[in-house]
């Protein structure tokens, strides 16, 4: 398989797992009382709407460049007015957890995938067509999980830092809250310090293990 085919293969599983992650956000938001997403045309798998100009082509790039062991990216935040919705902080929680809870979900159905493309020897299936697809399959389980298992980060803006601040008591959310403006300075300090690798790297292998997904 060429460099270009590679590129590819993992291009199409990242943008469309990216855009159901934000659809989500989007979608949990409207059916709590918020339609921002909906009346902005966000809640679309249309990639031109969600596309980031950094997280979806500048980082992608220059990972790839890098012959990166791993491909990451984001799309631009699906708008969601938080005063708007039912359940005041729990429904803010609800909606963070909407996006990875969608990646999880996606890196089974793409392990399914993996699982019933993979050949077994000779006699089993296997041609031009089928070996993309279970190729495809195999990068969007790694995206997956590393979509979800980023985004749960306890750190606003992340995903996992508005999980936090809906269901901490009030004065921890709101100091956790406040850390929002440095909240991206930490992020990046935490992967450059080694944390990324070092804790959330076992815990990919764990549910690569778990789904019978070889790295």
């Amino acid at each position: 398989m060429s460099q270009v085919q590679s590129i590819i293969l993992m291009i199409v599983p990242l943008l469309f797992s990216i855009i159901l992650h934000e659809v989500a956000h989007g979608w949990v938001a409207e059916k709590l009382g918020d339609p921002t997403a909906r009346q902005m045309g966000r809640l679309t798998l249309n990639p031109i709407p969600h596309i980031d100009p950094v997280g979806s082509i500048v980082v992608p790039g220059i990972l790839l460049l890098a012959h990166s062991p791993f491909l990451f990216g984001w799309a631009r935040p699906v708008p969601v007015n938080f005063s708007n919705l039912r359940g005041g902080r729990k429904g803010m929680a609800l909606v963070g957890l909407a996006g990875p809870a969608t990646n999880f979900c996606l890196a089974v159905l793409s392990a399914i995938v993996y699982h019933l493309t993979l050949d077994r020897g000779p006699g089993t299936l296997s041609s031009a067509f089928i070996v993309p697809i279970h190729a495809m399959a195999h990068y969007a389980v790694l995206l997956n999980l590393v979509l979800m298992l980023f985004n749960l980060l306890p750190v606003p803006p992340l995903d996992g830092g508005r999980i936090a601040v809906g269901l901490l008591p009030e004065n921890m959310a709101i100091l956790l809250q406040r850390a929002e403006r440095w909240g991206m300075l930490i992020v990046v300090l935490l992967i450059v310090s080694g944390v990324w690798t070092g804790v959330l790297g076992p815990v990919i292998y764990l549910f690569l293990r778990i789904l019978g997904v070889r790295i």
